[in-house]
């Protein structure tokens, strides 16, 4: 984990680096100026001259000044390098969810890849930030401090040796009774963050249906739940700072009493004033640095399960890949399934397509009709290659889509979704997901072609308007329509609707059909449908039927010969007459 991780430092390497030199520095001035002040009271008590003092007061400014700037140039170093740390890591992750395909998505929720690139990186910010500097810092100090005491203290810093153990032994403790209760809470945050995610992307429904009192209680137990394991870890996490205090005090107590015992008994022979003072000082540096080294700790205990976390993303390959000589060049639009089997993963434990034998001829217009689970948009998926087939083989233009450039295959193939997605931004930005280059008169003809321009030049700023987060701002049926609109920027070999005119009425889907037919001929156009009237006039339609081709054929065959479509046919028919 920790070296995946320190690949993404990169370019803050240097300065990475540059850090732990500036804290040493920093420490060793703080560890020298007790030592000089020592000295000085030493000096003072010997009845030395004015110029002496001054001599050592500007030695002890020119100190602390030096440390001052060392400590201010680390904490500099320190927050750029762990920021870029941060940075890094959210982009790597990013882009590997990029190439992610549908099966490595499925492995994890959107609320729990959400969390790894927030509160996750922040906590290995953090932690980063603590190891570079404090975690540095702290064991110097100790080391020096310890080091000083002895120097200072001679058989007096014997009592190091027995608090040092008690406090490491107690901290060592607590970082092991919390580690397991970071790790739950993290899988709880992302239960919280669903719930969350889940409510705001379905309030229209949550406030239709009155459901407001329903998601508080659900999110207040998601909420509770969390609370409960950091209030558990917060717990004995709060045991650092008395067991600290413990051992500070004994410390103290026993410098104080034994040191002021010495001084006045060997009258300042073994051990004299300005010792004495530099004793106290080196005991509150060696135990404040124990108790940093603690929180430090701490810190790792919580960043190294959400390290984990990230490693998961950044080491997750994509189960899609290129060949090593891909193909660059879709000949046609033409499709061929032989024999082809596919199911979601590889325990599953039956198909979710059996047994597909379809041969569809370039510019070809295919319907697709079945029920509720027939894997209708499971097939059309396995074109662009958003899965790989378990059994068979699938070809586009003749080549088998495993043998294809992925990028090469997808600009071919245009789907549109039966959940419509627009992004925040104009229409003009939302169209050119189609092409990136397309001229606002290819966009216009795009629209009309859609039906899309009727409601569009409606709005005050036309095509300039702007489109909120998925698509708040505009309804069902002009979600459709833009989408679809998008799909035509692209002139694909082969366009897919998956139930994409559900949301317009039975006119506006006829002449979508129509201009489909008319400006893009040579497209092999799919259409997935639940109203036969979508379908009616193509060339071939597919009754589909758990995960099986039911039956195969025209409009006119299958309502002659098939049961399934038939009996559809006749109650859209009689549903239609009864609405006249």
């Amino acid at each position: 984990m920790i070296k995946r991780l320190a690949k993404c430092v990169r370019e803050y390497k240097n300065i990475s680096i540059a850090t732990p030199i500036l804290v040493s520095l920093e420490v060793v001035m703080e560890c020298i100026i007790p030592f000089i002040i020592a000295d000085l009271v030493n000096n003072i008590k010997a009845g030395c001259e004015i110029t002496v003092i001054v001599k050592y007061g500007l030695v002890l400014v020119l100190m602390a000044c030096l440390s001052l700037m060392f400590g201010a140039l680390a904490g500099m170093t320190c927050a750029t390098a762990s920021c870029g740390l941060a940075k890094n890591l959210r982009k790597d992750m990013f882009e590997n969810v990029q190439k992610f395909s549908f099966e490595n998505i499925d492995k994890f929720s959107t609320s729990s890849l959400v969390t790894r690139l927030t509160t996750d990186v922040t906590n290995v910010q953090m932690a980063y930030m603590m190891i570079i500097r404090i975690a540095i810092r702290c064991p110097l100090m100790l080391i020096f401090a310890f080091i000083m005491a002895f120097v200072m203290g001679g058989r007096m810093a014997v009592i190091f040796l027995f608090v040092v153990p008690v406090l490491g032994l107690g901290l060592a403790l607590v970082t092991y009774k919390t580690m397991p209760l970071f790790r739950a809470v993290f899988r709880k945050y992302d239960n919280l963050n669903e719930s969350i995610q889940e409510n705001i992307k379905g309030v229209r429904v949550v406030k239709s249906y009155v459901r407001e009192e329903y998601e508080k209680q659900k999110f207040g137990r998601a909420a509770e739940d969390v609370c409960r394991d950091f209030t558990k870890a917060e717990r004995i996490l709060a045991l650092n700072n008395p067991l600290m205090q413990f051992c500070l005090y004994v410390v103290m107590v026993f410098v104080l009493s034994y040191g002021s015992y010495t001084i006045i008994t060997t009258r300042g022979i073994d051990l004299d004033v300005g010792q004495f003072s530099a004793l106290l000082t080196y005991s509150f540096m060696i135990l404040s640095s124990l108790m940093m080294i603690s929180m430090v700790f701490v810190m790792i205990t919580l960043a190294t399960e959400s390290g984990h976390r990230i490693v998961e993303i950044l080491d997750e390959e994509s189960s899609l890949k290129n060949p090593e000589n891909p193909v660059f060049e879709v000949k046609d639009g033409s499709i061929d399934f032989d024999n082809v089997s596919f199911k979601y993963s590889k325990t599953a434990e039956r198909n979710a397509l059996s047994d597909i034998d379809l041969h569809i001829r370039s510019g070809q217009t295919v319907g697709i009709i079945g029920g509720t689970g027939s894997a209708k948009s499971t097939l059309v998926q396995l074109i662009s290659r958003l899965y790989d087939v378990t059994e068979g083989s699938l070809k586009v233009g003749g080549v088998d889509v495993r043998e294809y450039d992925l990028d090469t295959l997808r600009n071919q193939v245009a789907v549109v979704l039966q959940k419509n997605v627009l992004f925040s931004g104009t229409i003009k930005e939302n169209l050119r997901w189609g092409n990136k280059d397309a001229t606002d008169e290819e966009m216009i003809e795009a629209c009309r072609l859609s039906q899309a321009d009727e409601f569009i030049e409606r709005f005050p700023d036309k095509y300039d308007t702007y489109i909120e987060q998925g698509g708040a701002n505009v309804s069902g049926g002009q979600k459709q329509r833009l989408c679809i609109a998008r799909a035509l920027l692209k002139k694909p070999k082969i366009l897919i609707m998956d139930d994409s005119t559900s949301a317009v009425d039975t006119r506006t889907d006829a002449l979508i059909r129509k201009a489909m037919a008319e400006y893009i001929p040579s497209t092999t156009k799919i259409i997935i449908a639940q109203r036969i009237s979508s379908v009616q006039e193509a060339d071939v339609i597919i009754v589909m039927a758990g995960g099986k081709i039911s039956a195969m054929g025209t409009h006119d065959e299958l309502v002659k010969n098939n049961e399934i479509y038939r009996d559809l046919y006749t109650l859209q028919n009689k549903a239609g007459d009864d609405d006249e």
